[in-house]
């Protein structure tokens, strides 16, 4: 079944939203950086002091990322929706002031259930200001030509987000402590988050009267359908299922990887430093699917890097007992640690078009960070009564399902057609800021 579509830019090319588009792309890179370096990657560094500090089992409180990613993904199909409406400035200035709040919140906790009762709150936050918000402003912001461009900007430079703030987070630990340390980094998130989304983050130009767009009835009609027509195809599922085997494995290794070098016998700022090389390489990843698209489908480069980091896992029980040999597997995995977040995008845009993508990418964002939320909690428990080896084996598995998962091709690509000029404008999401 198909839907026809529009994604018809126009009225975007004034001088003046030229200079605004390049701000706003500034604004979201920067702010999705600090966003997931506080509410995401600090935890893998805090979570053996934080537990030791509560009496807690490092089970029990890698149980309240858990609860925070679940919360996150209960909040990404309300998120889109609302993005598709109204769009991103009174959503995302309201998580910043939020999870900056949160975070002071963090650094008081003294029992396990008021940690996760902070970090539900965080997860639902960080479903209103990390990439899902920020791709779909950019969608509205930018034409087919340029989307690109801008979403690499964002996630090449987000991708240092575990570089700058695993090592950072560890620094801060050793000489504040970890209570010290979420004051230090709750500091950095509202000093820079909250102004750029309140005082950049706006509605796109309206476009020309000769393309007025039409009324809202009609809008929410044309979304409600372009997101029905999406449910119902098997590729949207077959990538929902990729993407969410992946972002289990991904999610699994962030949150344990520390760990697992420090049982190699590694000193734990060496393990939080390599581990900090995830975010180099998931910018490495990105330019590399940038530039091979050029010559090759997504999917085929997506499928290859995913098995790269297969083969990387499965050979960490025989190499990363040594310095060189940790880096070298971590960089193997790393080279697609953040290239889903990229990959997503332009494969939904370019089958589904815009006139619904925050509510589609919300459906799929909330199948993925479910896994994401599950999956080191799981893998927790395993390491209870098993090893590592074993977990090592289980992610690997993941990524080859991923590859192969990418490479089945179902159903033709969704028409992406343009109305005839003065039919009106309909392939527009989040143009409405709050």
């Amino acid at each position: 079944m198909t839907t026809n579509l529009t994604t018809v830019p126009a009225g975007r090319q004034a001088g003046g939203h030229h200079a605004h588009r390049r701000r706003i792309v500034a604004a979201l890179a920067i702010t999705t950086t600090i966003g997931y370096g506080t509410l995401y990657y600090a935890y893998a560094v805090l979570l053996h002091p934080i537990a030791a500090t509560l009496g807690a089992s490092a089970t029990a409180v890698t149980g309240a990322l858990t609860a925070s990613v679940l919360a996150g993904a209960l909040m990404a199909i309300p998120v889109g929706r609302w993005l598709d409406h109204h769009g991103g400035r009174a959503l995302m200035t309201t998580g910043s002031v939020t999870a900056t709040v949160l975070l002071i919140a963090w650094s008081q906790v003294q029992t396990v259930w008021q940690l996760y009762a902070v970090m539900i709150g965080i997860g639902i936050t960080g479903a209103m200001v990390l990439y899902e918000p920020a791709f779909a402003v950019i969608v509205t912001w930018f034409t087919p030509e340029r989307r690109a461009t801008a979403l690499l900007a964002v996630t090449i430079v987000a991708g240092f987000a575990s570089t700058i703030f695993m090592p950072l987070t560890g620094f801060l630990d050793a000489h504040l402590g970890w209570r010290g340390t979420l004051l230090v980094l709750a500091a950095i998130h509202g000093a820079v988050t909250v102004p750029l989304h309140a005082l950049t983050i706006r509605k796109p130009p309206a476009p020309p009267a000769a393309f007025s767009a039409p009324p809202n009835r009609q809008d929410n009609r044309q979304r409600t359908s372009v997101a029905r027509t999406a449910m119902r195809e098997a590729r949207f599922w077959i990538l929902a299922g990729t993407f969410t085997a992946h972002g289990a494995a991904t999610s699994t290794m962030t949150v344990h990887i520390v760990g697992y070098l420090a049982s190699r016998g590694h000193p734990a700022t060496f393990a939080a430093s390599v581990a900090g090389l995830l975010g180099v390489l998931s910018v490495t990843g990105r330019l590399v699917l940038t530039a091979a698209r050029r010559r090759l489908a997504v999917t085929t480069i997506v499928a290859a890097v995913f098995a790269t980091q297969a083969l990387a896992v499965l050979t960490m029980p025989a190499l990363a007992g040594t310095p060189i040999g940790a880096i070298v597997t971590v960089t193997g995995f790393g080279l697609g640690f953040g290239i889903a977040s990229l990959a997503t995008p332009a494969l939904l845009a370019d089958r589904y078009g815009t006139t619904a993508y925050a509510t589609i990418a919300g459906r799929l964002a909330a199948c993925v960070t479910i896994a994401k939320a599950t999956a080191p909690l799981v893998a927790a428990t395993v390491l209870a009564h098993e090893d590592y080896d074993v977990l090592l084996g289980v992610v690997a598995s993941a990524c080859f399902l991923a590859a192969i998962g990418m490479l089945i091709k179902r159903g033709s690509r969704t028409p992406n057609l343009r109305q005839p000029r003065g039919a009106g404008l309909t392939g527009q999401v989040a143009d409405r800021s709050g």
